[in-house]
């Protein structure tokens, strides 16, 4: 697998699945997975490569800092979220990419939208697993859960102890082998959110199980993205992103004719 530099040093990991001769002109698709989760776990096993695979699509995946095979410091400042759109766009220098769309899941969507806000390279943008949390908090939705209580369930020594609503995200991590001390100082990072959806112009879908806590409201969500298209998923938040309606919608989003 290959690994670049980002613009702090920080060596990332990030996989290309080259797309076929038909979608030569379709942009590549640059995923960005959900926090303990990976390339592996959020984009291939779910179906999501293979699909955009058999559109034609060149798909590009992303390794977050403190994820995966990317390097993971424990230092709670190398993790906030305009760190780790900068990553997004590092990676679009890496690969002399001058445009793509975007998908991010749950905090790979935090992550997608500040970065498709602060790069013009990112032309089109779906989001999945996030609703009004963004308008209201600017990133992950602290009326559900808070990032104390994530890096607290991670961090741990009696798993009978962890906080119920950290619950999914300690199991998650250790199903992955994840290094939970470098994910907790991710969870206590994203407690200030920077996102402003104002600032986003591009064609914009945004996909939100209909089961899915974390994504409650995705209509607000949509209706602060000028022109954004909501599409509700069966499925909760771990398995939206596994229904076959969810690559399907993708696809369909990414294959329309690219407005310039």
């Amino acid at each position: 697998m290959p690994t670049f530099a980002s613009f702090d040093g920080l060596q990332l990991n990030y996989t290309v699945w080259e797309g076929d001769g038909a979608a030569q002109a379709a942009r590549p698709v640059l995923l960005q997975h959900g926090f303990a989760a990976d390339t592996n776990a959020n984009w291939i096993a779910t179906g999501v490569v293979a699909a955009l695979r058999k559109a034609g699509f060149t798909v590009i995946s992303l390794d977050a800092r403190g994820h995966g095979r990317s390097e993971k410091p424990h230092d709670e400042s190398r993790y906030t979220e305009a760190t780790m759109a900068r990553d997004v766009s590092a990676l679009l220098d890496e690969l002399a990419l001058d445009e793509v769309s975007m998908v991010g899941y749950s905090m790979g969507a935090i992550i997608a939208l500040a970065a498709t806000a602060a790069d013009k390279r990112i032309r089109r943008l779906a989001t999945g697993g996030v609703g009004s949390g963004i308008v209201d908090f600017g990133g992950v939705d602290l009326r559900v859960v808070k990032p104390a209580e994530i890096a607290s369930a991670l961090l741990a020594e009696d798993p009978t102890t962890v906080p119920p609503s950290g619950v999914p995200f300690r199991l998650l991590a250790d199903a992955v082998g994840g290094d939970r001390q470098a994910l907790a100082a991710v969870a206590l990072a994203s407690r200030e959110g920077v996102v402003d959806v104002s600032a986003i112009g591009v064609p914009t879908l945004v996909l939100a199980g209909d089961q899915d806590v974390l994504a409650a409201e995705p209509e607000r969500l949509a209706a602060a993205i000028a022109g954004a298209r909501l599409v509700r998923i069966p499925g909760d938040h771990m398995t939206a992103v596994m229904a076959p309606a969810f690559s399907e919608a993708l696809v369909s989003f990414l294959s329309a004719p690219h407005p310039r």
